[in-house]
């Protein structure tokens, strides 16, 4: 498993304004094609509902562990909560009903791109897919939902580190720019 650098370039307690930065940097984005992964940690009946409704073929298993239940072995997650979710490769238009879905529990949407764009104007080289992420974690100060929190973070993966090459720095304060947001350093480890 690789990892990535990713960098916090808006951090709010707006989930709007999150997700019209989000789209935003999608628009920058190449997205042909893309697929989004999802995270959470799920506490209630009525959020595992909208959740299952957004993504139906959910896979999640039991926060106590895959022996207390798991979608693998077919339990009811109803029975096993608190679950974590980790569902992937799903098309892109599913991202926001999940975000939607979660009301007050930590979760966290990652869009696999295909590629950063080079941006000449700006000395910026492509970023291949390799390392074209963006994620937004909601109710979660980090990318693993272990810091539950009213705000909302938006990251922008680069290879690790992210200071070998400048570049790299000099893309996450574009795309930053781009969104009002601003690099201050905060930088997690995110496996791939």
């Amino acid at each position: 498993m690789s990892n990535s650098a990713a960098a916090a370039v808006l951090t709010t307690a707006d989930l709007s304004e999150a997700i019209r930065a989000v789209r935003t940097l999608l628009d920058i984005a190449d997205t042909d094609p893309a697929e989004v992964d999802f995270e959470a940690v799920i506490r209630s009946q009525e959020v595992l509902g909208r959740v299952r409704h957004a993504l139906p073929k959910l896979v999640w298993w039991a926060s106590a562990g895959e022996e207390q239940g798991s979608s693998e072995a077919g339990d009811d997650p109803a029975g096993c909560l608190p679950i974590q979710v980790f569902d992937w490769c799903r098309p892109l238009d599913r991202a926001e009903p999940f975000i939607a879905a979660l009301g007050p529990d930590p979760g966290a949407v990652r869009w696999d791109l295909y590629a950063w764009p080079a941006v000449p104007e700006a000395g910026l080289e492509a970023i291949s897919q390799k390392y074209a992420y963006l994620t937004l974690t909601v109710n979660s100060r980090d990318l693993y939902q272990e810091e539950p929190s009213q705000d909302h973070t938006i990251y922008m993966h680069v290879p690790n580190p992210p200071g070998d090459r400048i570049d790299r720095i000099d893309r996450i304060h574009w795309l930053a720019d781009q969104v009002g947001g601003r690099f201050a350093g905060r930088v997690e480890v995110a496996r791939l």
